[in-house]
């Protein structure tokens, strides 16, 4: 109850500076935790495990989809459940994160032969991800719940994305040295067993960090007979289906929230083709990530300055515009690396931005679904960001791998004899089609999200007063 009497009563909580600061502390661990998997997974597969390609291949695709079908799930079991000691969505960052480092593990250790093998590794991969992705809903419907208005919400979702693009800067210097040094001490077989294991404990204490520093924030249920019987928060499974098919901002949203993720995870996989074929100097990727991380660091930083004085849906709608400007300049200056580069550098620092401004949206759409329906869905709302992310991961394969099949490309070819085609191919992985995927993201945010500030406002009113006239 001690929390629940600083709770806020009369009105949304001022968001303190310390909570600002540390709330994204979690996403940050997570994020370097899961770049394991994005750097090292595949490699582990092939050059640790030596699995064969096609096993490989077989095995990132069903995890992946698997991964991808269930992601819209996790936000509906949380408002679905009945609430935790600390809030239906706090106790989520501690009850769950603790089981994540055992089995991550596994995802990177070989155990056994042939079927065996596969199995534990695939098992791995899609328990630890049922796992994380439950507190990492429950984090983003924090924002939603702590921020109170949409400024706050914006403040908060700024801090979170600083958070998380930082952890690309760090995880250079965390990711394959730290395996190295583990190497030393467990062997060079386990050795990215190990780094996932450690930088999982980590992830569980960030997520406490987050737990702490929103404490007050949530209201707790009084009783269990009141969480069981008229908890205000928990959702039937058709109030969750009416949250989202009856909420065209929402549907729009995930549609426009899927090229801010192409942007992501595409170029991400495409840039060592470009620096190795295209560019014709792979070292120079080195400096590529660098920059790039620290650019999208930055626009997170600067994201919640934007979207005070431009709205979340605006500055992302102009951000888009430039990011696919940047892009398209890349692609038609693919023999210049330097040039290539820099604006490939100024499409991740709009990423920043554009990943900073999601929180905040998709807690709008959630104020316009409980001021619609009357039934408070954030959890399930919040948990749908992850919808347009997993799928974005699925494409990433698919549009990478298309591009260089369709310009003939052979690994056994050596890169200085790289075709102008190939060259083109590459970059257009890298830069062209990521900036085609913006412009349709342009025209879904322009015409289908159609909220606006004043709209939220007005709505969280609402809801407010018939708060407390019950």
């Amino acid at each position: 109850m001690a929390e629940n009497e600083t709770a806020r009563q009369n009105g949304p909580k001022p968001i303190t500076k310390a909570t600002r600061f540390w709330y994204g502390f979690g996403d940050c661990w997570f994020t370097i935790m899961s770049n394991v998997e994005t750097f090292f997974w595949n490699f582990f597969m092939t050059n640790v495990a030596m699995f064969a390609t096609e096993v490989v291949t077989t095995i990132s695709l069903i995890a992946s989809m698997v991964d991808a079908f269930l992601s819209w799930i996790y936000g509906g079991i949380i408002n679905a459940a009945k609430p935790g000691k600390w809030g239906r969505y706090r106790s989520w960052l501690i009850m769950v994160p603790w089981i994540v480092p055992f089995l991550y593990a596994f995802q990177f250790l070989k155990i056994g032969e042939g079927t065996v093998s596969y199995v534990v590794v695939l098992l791995g991969a899609i328990l630890s991800h049922i796992a994380w992705n439950l507190p990492y809903a429950a984090n983003a419907t924090l924002v939603s719940v702590a921020g109170g208005t949409p400024e706050g919400r914006a403040a908060l979702a700024s801090s979170r994305a600083t958070w998380n693009q930082l952890a690309g800067v760090f995880f250079s210097y965390l990711g394959l040295p730290l395996a190295t040094v583990l190497g030393g001490v467990v062997g060079e077989v386990n050795r990215f067993g190990a780094l996932a294991f450690l930088l999982g404990v980590v992830m569980v204490f960030g997520y406490w960090v987050n737990f702490r520093s929103t404490k007050g924030y949530e209201e707790i249920e009084a009783t269990e007979e009141l969480a069981e019987k008229s908890s205000k928060t928990k959702s039937s499974a058709k109030d969750m289906v009416k949250a989202l098919f009856q909420n065209p901002h929402l549907c729009f949203l995930i549609l426009g929230d899927f090229p801010k993720y192409i942007i992501k995870f595409v170029p991400a996989a495409a840039a060592i083709y470009y620096f190795r074929y295209a560019a014709q100097n792979q070292g120079l990727m080195v400096s590529y990530v660098l920059i790039s991380n620290i650019c999208a660091a930055l626009g997170a930083f600067v994201a919640a300055f934007l979207a005070k004085k431009f709205t979340a849906r605006w500055t992302v709608v102009g951000t888009y515009a430039a990011m696919a400007a940047s892009a398209f300049i890349s692609y038609f200056s693919y023999l210049n690396a330097g040039v290539v580069i820099f604006f490939m550098s100024i499409v991740q620092l709009g990423y920043g931005i554009c990943y900073a401004c999601n929180s905040a949206l998709y807690a709008d759409t959630a104020v316009y679904a409980q001021w619609k329906s009357g039934v408070d869905s954030r959890g399930w709302i919040m948990g749908l960001q992850t919808f347009p992310l997993k799928f974005a991961v699925v494409g990433r394969a698919l549009i990478l791998n298309i591009s260089l099949m369709l310009v003939g490309f052979d690994a056994k070819v050596d890169p200085a004899q790289a075709t102008d085609a190939l060259k083109k191919g590459a970059t257009a992985a890298f830069a062209l089609i990521p900036g085609i995927f913006l412009c349709l993201g342009i025209v879904i945010m322009l015409f289908g999200y159609r909220l606006t500030r004043e709209m939220v406002v007005q709505y969280q009113a609402e809801i407010d007063a018939k708060k407390t006239a019950n």
